[in-house]
């Protein structure tokens, strides 16, 4: 216990997949009795209720969001814009650099340290000039980290290359252009926003330490590649998060009888029967993409539960996609349509789902792997395709069934894919195992409860 309230600020990143695992962390933090402030932006304010109502000592640090010119005005948060929202929201926190050092300079009893998002690499530069360390929270793996670094360690090398192999790495994970992380695709030397998403992540390698949302036994070879990296021991992994425990989540739907209808289905269904088919808060799936999907889960014939987001009229004239009329009607009894959110975490916990058709975004991995459910992957965008090679290549624990952000896959190969992935006992008994592995893992004695146990010794010695 942190028994003289030593003082951490948070700060986390705009985006559901990173400041989530992170306040679950925090929430740790404060059953440990450290004093916590977050600091937030105006409209993020929301995300923090569940944590706030646990632990009404916590104190919110509110600056307005400078804005960016790219971003449309009022926009804080990448649900908003998505994945290409990244740099503009990294540039404009940035702007607020200034005015944290000035609230530093005027606290009786300021942060002794900062735990930050691992997007806003450039608060390590001002924990220094305040004189306070600087700790990097990843709310990914640490295969993704460990590829990011070598990309910037041999930029030059791998930039005009359609192909890139990372033979540094365990394991020489290999990847097509298109399939590495988007920071490297879409980075444009000399721009100022991209150079201070560069910088940034370089800078996380310096930090006093790293904590990873991830877990030995799935990532013992990139944890250990990293320690090295970074000349010091202080790499932590204490994932997965949400199964250590959490505060509780913002975004429940208050439709009650829409849940209710979801598990009363469950509980009719036989076990390990359903596939559960979500694609994560921020992406879209086009009208062609949808169509190959709904053909694809009505003749696999295959039990599924499909999440599909209420879209607005504009993003229809976008050419988004929604559930075709009659399809509901026409698979009654065998698959249910979700519009809007879901319980996800409770329906892989149901014991009649065995499958989860996945974008592959790192906390959809972490809560399957909790579930003991294999994966179907379709990655997209950003880590999703790295985070799909540790699952397929390296860990044999998920199928590979269709990748790629607006390619459309061939229905009857879809179906066929699904139909075999989830009739494959082996596979589904490799999830299982890895499932025990998660949950040993933040056991008494397992490796991420050690490290936990590590980081709130090493924070509660801190003297303001």
């Amino acid at each position: 216990m942190s028994q003289n309230g030593v003082h951490i600020l948070i700060f986390p990143f705009p985006a559901q997949g990173h400041i989530l695992p992170l306040l679950d962390f925090t929430h740790q933090l404060l059953l440990h009795g450290f004093k916590i402030t977050i600091l937030v932006t105006p409209k993020n304010v929301p995300i923090l209720d569940p944590l706030i109502s646990t632990h009404p000592s916590v104190e919110i640090l509110v600056f307005p969001f400078p804005g960016h010119p790219s971003l449309p005005s009022g926009v804080e948060n990448i649900k908003d814009v998505g994945n290409s929202g990244n740099t503009p929201i990294i540039g404009g926190l940035r702007k607020l650099r200034g005015p944290i050092v000035e609230w530093f300079k005027a606290q009786s009893n300021p942060p002794v340290a900062i735990i930050y998002d691992f997007f806003l690499g450039w608060t390590l530069d001002l924990a220094q000039e305040v004189g306070v360390l600087g700790i990097v929270f990843y709310s990914s793996g640490a295969l993704l980290v460990s590829i990011i670094l070598d990309i910037w360690k041999n930029f030059k090398a791998y930039k005009d290359l359609g192909f890139v192999a990372f033979n540094g790495l365990p394991k020489s994970p290999r990847f097509v252009r298109e399939h590495l992380p988007s920071v490297f695709q879409r980075f444009i030397e000399g721009d100022p926003d991209w150079e201070i998403v560069r910088n940034g992540l370089v800078a996380n390698g310096k930090s006093f330490g790293s904590i990873f949302n991830t877990f030995e036994v799935l990532e013992s070879e990139y944890l250990g590649l990293l320690k090295k990296e970074m000349g010091h021991n202080r790499v932590y992994s204490i994932g997965p998060i949400n199964l250590v425990g959490g505060p509780g989540r913002i975004g429940k739907s208050d439709n009650v009888d829409e849940n209710e209808r979801v598990f009363t289905w469950l509980d009719e269904c036989p076990n390990e029967s359903v596939l559960y088919v979500a694609f994560g808060s921020q992406k879209l799936l086009t009208k062609a993409q949808m169509e190959a999907l709904t053909i694809g889960l009505e003749k696999s014939g295959v039990r599924f539960i499909l999440v599909a987001k209420q879209l607005t009229a504009q993003q229809e004239e976008q050419g988004f996609g929604s559930v075709s009329k009659g399809f509901e009607e026409r698979l009654l009894g065998r698959g249910l349509v979700i519009k809007g959110w879901a319980p996800q975490v409770e329906i892989l916990g149901h014991r009649a789902v065995g499958g989860f058709l996945s974008h592959c975004g790192w906390n959809s991995v972490l809560e399957a792997i909790v579930a003991g459910v294999l994966i179907l992957g379709w990655p997209m965008e950003a880590d999703q395709f790295i985070n799909m090679w540790l699952l397929v290549e390296n860990m044999n624990t998920a199928i590979r069934v269709y990748e790629g952000s607006d390619s459309v896959p061939d229905p009857m190969e879809l179906s066929r894919k699904i139909s075999e992935a989830m009739s494959n006992d082996l596979l589904k008994e490799r999830a299982k195992k890895m499932s025990n592995e998660a949950l040993e893992a933040v056991k008494i004695g397992g490796s991420s409860k050690r490290d936990l146990d590590s980081i709130v010794r090493e924070l509660a010695q801190l003297k303001s």
